[in-house]
């Protein structure tokens, strides 16, 4: 009896170390210097932009063996100017190249894009990261592109494409006349250190973790975006919070300091299981605040985006042995809430 008792102390106790153990785990930061993997960015801009000094013919069959499908989506489904099966696209493309606007921009992504060392740098980092949690992920090529402001990222079979037009720094002075599409709380976003992370969360929402059209209620889009973020989190560990999730330091502040108050809001209108996106939208999409709460539209939008980032953190903190891969996998938003025991105090209290 007394042996019996002693290998189950002695389980307990280990049980209970492996735990201590894989929560500081996951708060430290992982080396993943000797994970083989080097992102370099390959300057489709650069090589596209040869089509005006080269024979065009000859250029575009270059382009398209080098980039291979990306080349197509480019012409066909970025910039929408024909086939590429049809050469008729090479007289819109003259156009272009002609005018005065693409010169324009063309210096400025050349001025503020001279070299992307540094964002090769964070890709490195994180896809090694990346490749750290899914060894057997492959690693998409990463291309930059500029689209007239079309697109500021893509994504397809083989390949990552980055927008350089749509990251030239909240300054630019293309975007106050684009305001109607891109307006000020969106811009302010554009600039070079928020490629990584829209890389990281585009892979992560188009390839690798598609949300489930099944899941319409507001806690199971909640604690859907929280996970994005939450694998952001862990590929990502040196990207500011406000980056990740698009903020202003003032307004990760604002949901900091009511937390509690956000949280009772939800429980008080009914809205964790309700699925009317017309009823739930403005809780996670983009905008400049949230309507209804806070004072003089002082507060942050998104605030279920950033909820079920906390609620996904808590669960996280409160089970060390759950793996990012069984979270990731885990779709069960009720289950997490509850294992989160999300109950959090504002800032002052």
């Amino acid at each position: 009896m007394m042996s019996y008792s002693c290998k189950t102390i002695l389980i307990c106790i280990s049980f209970s170390l492996c735990v201590v153990f894989t929560a500081c785990n996951r708060n430290k930061k992982v080396d993943v210097s000797n994970i083989p993997v080097q992102v370099k960015i390959e300057r489709f801009d650069l090589d596209f932009d040869a089509m005006r000094t080269t024979p065009m013919a000859q250029q575009a069959a270059f382009l398209q063996k080098k980039y291979g499908n990306f080349y197509q989506d480019f012409i066909e489904r970025i910039l929408k100017i024909g086939s590429v099966r049809d050469t008729a696209y090479f007289k819109t493309l003259r156009a272009i190249f002609a005018s005065k606007s693409y010169m324009d921009l063309k210096h400025d992504v050349d001025a503020v894009y001279a070299n992307t060392k540094k964002q090769n740098a964070e890709l490195t980092d994180a896809f090694r990261r990346l490749k750290y949690y899914y060894p057997q992920k492959k690693i998409p090529r990463v291309y930059a592109y500029w689209s007239g402001f079309q697109a500021q990222t893509s994504i397809g079979d083989d390949y990552f494409a980055i927008g350089l037009d749509l990251f030239l720094g909240a300054d630019s002075r293309f975007y106050p006349a684009l305001v109607e599409s891109f307006p000020h709380y969106i811009s302010r976003r554009f600039t070079p250190d928020n490629i990584a992370p829209r890389v990281i969360e585009g892979m992560a929402r188009e390839d690798m973790f598609p949300e489930n059209p099944e899941d319409k209620s507001l806690l199971a889009k909640m604690v859907y975006n929280g996970k994005i973020l939450y694998f952001m989190d862990q590929t990502l560990p040196d990207a500011p919070d406000s980056t990740k999730i698009g903020y202003t330091a003032k307004q990760l502040k604002w949901c900091e300091d009511f937390k509690a108050n956000i949280w009772g809001f939800f429980l008080e209108e009914n809205l964790l299981y309700e699925t009317d996106y017309q009823k739930i939208q403005k809780y996670l999409g983009e905008a400049p605040f949230t309507p209804g709460l806070g004072d003089k539209n002082d507060s942050a939008p998104k605030l279920a985006v950033w909820t079920g980032w906390q609620i996904v953190r808590q669960y996280m903190e409160k089970h060390p042995e759950v793996t990012l891969q069984q979270l990731m996998n885990n779709g069960d938003a009720q289950k997490i809430l509850n294992g989160s025991k999300y109950r959090p105090k504002n800032a002052a209290e």
